[in-house]
This record gives structure tokens, C-alpha cells and sequence, in this order.
């Protein structure tokens, strides 16, 4: 058992903390308080290879491993949440589909594009009464000669302000709730597509989250991604991908707010001496450190079961249960730490709060992880 990164992984690691600090953190504060999707991000991301980090060369790709690809993620949430949750939706939840799913055709056509950062990508399966609960599903496809028109609405969509595919469930069929869903590769284009203005969220304003409505969107029958009736299996796969991308997001918050409570501590005197000189607040900052380990320990198993072809489904709900929770008392200690200061709007910890909720909600919220847990140990 061998917990050091390997030369390549160190590589990416020492690459992205670089992009992160000096081209991410200038603007981190600034996009979040414009609400404005740091496009001009997207190319330089791209010429690193993080836009299509674990595809094959062939296609456009870096052929990263899992671990290498949680540790990206990772580096980029120190900094910005919303720039890593950006990349990890477009890897995770998008591109990983679309390669694993699709005929070689779609390959070529839509996975080399957004492998180059040329296109991006978006996830539309939230709807206003399916969110946990997958199956209820009212978007509604319909097959139409050699296309099918789409109707129905999704919500919450992130990276949906500039995405330019979409990966969309639809119901298409009425006899069964989980045998009769499909999934379907959408262009920006397509005639029936609205998107709407960003919504306004607690944390994460730079990820360009939408609603995105079909009025009778027309989608060639080429573009149903494997076959029709595969919409949960394909949906539940990615879902448990794209838990490991929460979980690295998750613990790039911890890490960057633990680093901040760190050195905040070290500088802020009180009652004539830093206040790191506390034990109180030497027990906080030893709780937060323990907390982060112990998620990126989860993840890298994770992400490590994930790369040797084993099932990792149980490791990826754990680690996102365990690290998106620990994301949230870590920032709350931070907060805590720098006192009145970190309540103030702009300052880092205050940021790493608000973005930390959410990692508890998105892609299966922690009362779906314990049961997929549950489930798995008592089976």
C-alpha cells in the first residue's frame, strides 16, 4: 500500500495549484460577486489538458488516471469552487458519459470537441419533481420519424449558461418509471432549446447555473446515446463518477479554508499574543486538518478502485458523504477562527462557507449516500 502521488500525479498537482493561484485566484472573488462564467478560463484550462482529462489521446484527451483527476479538481476548489465544479461537470458528468456510452461516430463528433475545450458541456437530469428520486422524470421524448422532439423542463443546471451539448434524460415510453427513460446528446442550437438567465444562489455564482426548457426541441435520432431504455444505467454510472468529483471539490474547499484559518490564526494577535497560540483554537485547526485527510483518504481509494476496473460505487458515495459534510464543519471553523472578518462578504472563508452547502445537495444529496451505503452493507 503506497500513499505518495506517482511522478505524473505529482506533476499535475504542482501544474494546477500553479494555474489556480496565478490566473484563478486574481478573479475568484470578482466572478463570484458579478455572477459572470469565467470563459476566458476555458481555453488556458484547455491547454492544459483539464478539459478532457481522462480521455483517450485518440479523441483529444489527457488519459489522466482517477487520482490525477481528483487531485486537479481538488487544486482548483482551494481557489474557486466554482471553477472546479465547472471542469468536474464537464469531465465527470458529461464527457465520461459520452465516451463510455456512445458509438464511435458520437466519439468523434462531440467527445474529441469537448475534450478540447472547443465545447461545453452540461448535465440536464433535475427536474422540479425529480431530484433524488431519478425515476420521476416528466421530460417527455417522443419519436418523430428519424428525430424525436423533446418537452419538458430541467433545473439547476450547471455550466448551462454557456454549455454547448447537453446531456439530457427524457421519458420515452409510459409503462415502466425506470425502463422507459433515454438519454440524448443536445446541441446549444437545437430549435425548442431555451435557456434561462442564471439563477441566483447562495454560493457557486460563477458556475452559470440555468433552467433549461424543450418546447418541442427536435433531436436527431443519432443523438439517442446508446439505447433507448438505458437512461437510469447510464444515469446511475455517472452519477457515481461524478461523486468523486464532488468529493475532490469538497475537499479543495476544506484544504483552501484550513489554509486560510491557518495563516489568519498565525497573524491575528489577541490578549497579547496570536491567537494560534490558543488552545482552542489549536483544537479547531487540529479537528479541520483531521477532517481533510481523512476525506482526501476516502477519495483517493475512491478514485484508486475506480482506475483498476473494480467497483467503486460504495467508496464513491462514502467519499462524497464524508468529505462534502467535512467541507462544511471545516469552513465553519474557519469562519469561526477569523471571527468578525469572516463574516464580512468577499473575504475567502466567508466564500468557502457558501460554497461548502452545496456539496451536501448536488449529485445525491448525504441522506442518498447513506442509503446507497446502507443498502450496500446489507445486502
Amino acid at each position: 500500500m503506497n500513499f505518495d502521488l506517482n511522478e505524473e500525479q505529482n506533476l499535475i498537482q504542482s501544474t494546477v495549484r500553479n494555474f489556480a493561484e496565478n490566473e484563478v485566484l486574481p478573479i475568484a472573488s470578482s466572478i463570484e460577486e458579478e455572477m459572470r462564467f469565467p470563459t476566458e478560463l476555458i481555453p488556458r484550462m484547455a491547454s492544459l489538458g483539464l478539459m478532457g482529462m481522462q480521455v483517450p489521446e485518440e479523441f483529444g484527451g489527457s488519459s489522466l488516471d482517477t487520482v490525477s483527476y481528483s487531485i486537479a479538481v481538488e487544486e482548483l476548489a482551494r481557489v474557486s469552487a466554482s471553477v472546479a465544479i465547472i471542469v468536474s461537470v464537464h469531465n465527470s458528468l458529461v464527457i465520461y458519459p459520452f465516451y463510455r456510452y456512445g458509438n464511435d461516430v458520437q466519439r468523434r463528433k462531440y467527445v474529441s470537441a469537448l475534450a478540447s475545450g472547443g465545447k461545453l458541456g452540461a448535465y440536464c437530469i433535475t427536474e422540479a419533481g425529480a431530484g433524488s428520486d431519478v425515476s420521476n422524470e416528466r421530460t417527455v421524448a417522443k419519436r418523430k420519424g428519424d428525430s424525436y422532439l423533446l418537452n419538458g423542463e430541467k433545473l439547476f443546471i450547471t455550466n448551462g449558461e454557456k454549455a454547448d451539448l447537453f446531456f439530457v434524460m427524457a421519458r420515452t415510453g409510459a409503462t415502466d418509471r425506470t425502463k422507459n427513460l433515454s438519454v440524448f446528446i443536445v446541441e446549444r442550437e437545437t430549435r425548442g432549446l431555451v435557456v434561462s438567465p442564471p439563477e441566483k444562489k447562495m454560493g457557486l455564482n460563477a458556475s452559470g447555473t440555468v433552467s433549461v426548457t424543450f418546447e418541442n426541441a427536435e433531436v436527431p435520432a443519432e443523438n439517442l446515446l446508446g439505447e433507448e431504455g438505458m437512461g437510469m444505467k447510464i444515469a446511475l454510472s455517472t452519477l457515481d463518477a461524478g461523486r468523486i468529483g464532488v468529493a475532490a471539490q469538497s475537499v479543495g474547499i476544506a484544504q483552501g479554508a484550513l489554509e486560510a484559518a491557518v495563516n489568519y490564526s498565525r497573524q491575528r494577535e489577541q490578549f497579547g499574543k496570536k491567537i494560534s497560540e490558543f488552545q482552542a483554537i489549536q483544537w479547531m485547526i487540529a479537528d479541520m486538518a483531521t477532517w481533510v485527510e481523512t476525506g482526501r483518504l476516502l477519495l483517493h481509494k475512491a478514485a484508486c478502485l475506480k482506475d483498476q476496473g473494480k467497483d467503486y460505487s460504495l467508496l464513491a458515495s462514502m467519499a462524497k458523504l464524508y468529505a462534502s459534510e467535512a467541507a462544511n464543519r471545516v469552513a465553519d471553523r474557519a469562519v469561526q477562527i477569523h471571527g468578525g472578518i469572516g463574516y464580512i462578504r468577499g473575504t475567502p472563508v466567508e466564500r468557502f462557507y457558501r460554497d461548502a452547502r452545496v456539496t451536501e445537495i448536488y449529485e445525491g444529496t448525504s441522506e442518498i449516500q447513506r442509503m446507497v451505503i446502507s443498502r450496500k452493507m446489507l445486502q
